[in-house]
């Protein structure tokens, strides 16, 4: 392996500096010499070292910081989309800044950001990337409604046109699901995706038609098909006579088939959680902070954030292999949708003219301290106070990577770690745990929680046998790890290590 280290340095200064032709001579000649696969070979002259971990990649660098300092300010203004769904959204997010003077670009720089890929977006970000639970358990809908209404599946669908929806209710109880608290009314279209939010105060019949009602006047197109759950806010007399009164197909999934609702159940994810996370919010302040958010979430989404679409998938074997549509946004699908009317499709352009999406995604990010505030109990009954001006919320695009994660709402983790959810139960007694193991290293988990719950009885139940199993496994290890390279040798073994190149 030296020998071939060697090699391939050499080698790859030459690889570096040919044309094609003359790479394809130095490949053949490579391989013969070294034995290596055509493909691996090319991969390791590439990156120049012969181990395959790669060092930095050898030819000239396509694109200059300029063109990658305007992709930071791009993929902040996107709210940090990947890589295969920020390509397509480029040529309208640019020109929708540009026209609101957000962004001036040089005609180089415009061009070179127009041409990226995919993967060079993705390589271009990665070093500043910095890379949810529960609800309320549902209750059982009457079996004679239930009956009455047709179940649809995920294979159901058949290319339905705009106007056929999922809807599905996203619980914000936090971690516990006592009590009343908002919740999140979603509606999917199947054919573009497009995607309506709206808060529920209670779980409420009634009241969720009437924010039915509320959504379906925002819609760019006619309601004509309502999916759902098995929820019993869904399955009842309310919402089934309102859709028959207004001409809406009422259908409904296989109970605990969440795939037959992959749609919005997606959106769940992607829109809400990303948005909203995982907090309590309860309270009509909560809900008008949610409201606010979701009327800035709702523009910004379907204008200007692309999705991916199943076209089909098909089985190999033991493999699935899933087909794709280009990504775009629901608002472009719309618009290139034939059985969409012509007099919806000019309204939606006249909406996407005035839109600034660097507004819009400030004023989420306002609206989500908002919620933060709300959830932390320190926002007045009248609200939180505002967020940055656009203008120093333009002016941290550039830098806003540096802080890891700039949502407020999302959930905060150590750099490197995963964090822990819940406080360590065994942090008061971790080093007499430690002590009892080291001086019997043969009990079991079980026996020293025996042993810890006679010392401090009604304190750590039989529900802590699990984290206690998992402490100890650790410590094992340790101990393996010790017997079997002893200190006196870890200089030796060091040594060898820097050697051989071995960690």
């Amino acid at each position: 392996m030296a020998t071939r280290d060697e090699l391939v340095a050499a080698v790859g200064q030459r690889y570096a500096r040919a044309d094609r032709a003359q790479r394809g001579r130095i490949l053949d000649e490579f391989t013969q010499l070294a034995g290596f696969h055509r493909k691996h070979a090319a991969r390791l002259l590439r990156d120049g070292r012969a181990d395959g971990r790669g060092g930095p990649r050898c030819g000239r660098r396509v694109y200059d910081e300029a063109v990658r300092e305007a992709l930071m300010v791009l993929w902040e203004a996107s709210d940090r989309v990947c890589g295969k769904r920020l390509r397509p959204l480029l040529p309208v997010l640019v020109e929708a800044m540009e026209r609101h003077g957000h962004l001036q670009l040089a005609a180089d720089v415009r061009s070179g950001l127009l041409a990226m890929s995919a993967a060079t977006i993705d390589r271009a970000l990665r070093e500043k990337r910095g890379l949810p639970e529960g609800g309320r358990r549902r209750r059982h809908a009457p079996s004679a409604i239930r009956r009455g209404i047709a179940v649809r599946t995920f294979d159901g669908w058949d290319d339905p046109p705009p106007g056929y929806v999922e809807a599905d209710l996203v619980a914000h109880g936090g971690p516990s699901a006592k009590g009343h608290f908002i919740q999140t009314l979603t509606v999917t279209d199947i054919a573009s995706g497009w995607t309506e939010c709206a808060p529920v105060l209670v779980r409420e019949q009634t009241l969720l038609v009437e924010v039915l009602a509320e959504l379906r006047k925002v819609l760019p197109f006619a309601l004509l098909g309502f999916d759902t759950d098995n929820d019993a806010v869904f399955m009842n007399e309310t919402v089934r006579d309102y859709c028959q009164s207004n001409g809406i197909e009422f259908t409904r999934c296989r109970p605990y088939r969440k795939n037959d609702q992959a749609w919005v159940e997606q959106k769940n994810g992607a829109v809400v959680r990303r948005a909203v996370g995982y907090r309590r919010y309860e309270g009509l302040a909560a809900a008008a902070a949610l409201a606010r958010l979701y009327a800035a979430m709702r523009l910004f989404v379907n204008y200007f954030q692309p999705s991916f679409k199943l076209v089909g998938k098909a089985r190999e074997g033991a493999k699935v292999r899933k087909r794709y549509h280009a990504p775009a946004t629901p608002y472009q699908r719309l618009l290139a949708e034939p059985r969409l009317a012509d007099e919806a499709k000019r309204r939606l352009e006249a909406v996407f003219v005035t839109l600034d999406p660097v507004k819009l995604l400030s004023e989420v990010r306002t609206a989500q301290a908002q919620l933060v505030e709300i959830a932390d109990g320190m926002a007045a009954e009248t609200g939180a106070p505002d967020g940055p001006t656009l203008e120093e919320f333009l002016a941290s695009l550039r830098t806003a990577w540096r802080q890891d994660e700039v949502r407020p709402t999302a959930r905060k983790r150590e750099t490197g770690k995963r964090g822990r959810r819940r406080p360590d139960p065994f942090a008061a007694v971790a080093a007499q745990l430690r002590e009892w193991f080291e001086a019997e290293p043969w009990r079991t988990s079980r026996e020293l929680l025996d042993r810890l719950q006679g010392e401090q009885p009604g304190v750590y139940p039989d529900g802590l046998l699990r984290t206690l199993q998992r402490r100890v496994k650790g410590w094992r290890r340790e101990l393996a790890r010790e017997m079997i390279f002893p200190a006196a040798t870890g200089e030796a073994m060091g040594v060898m290590a820097a050697a051989t190149g071995v960690d």
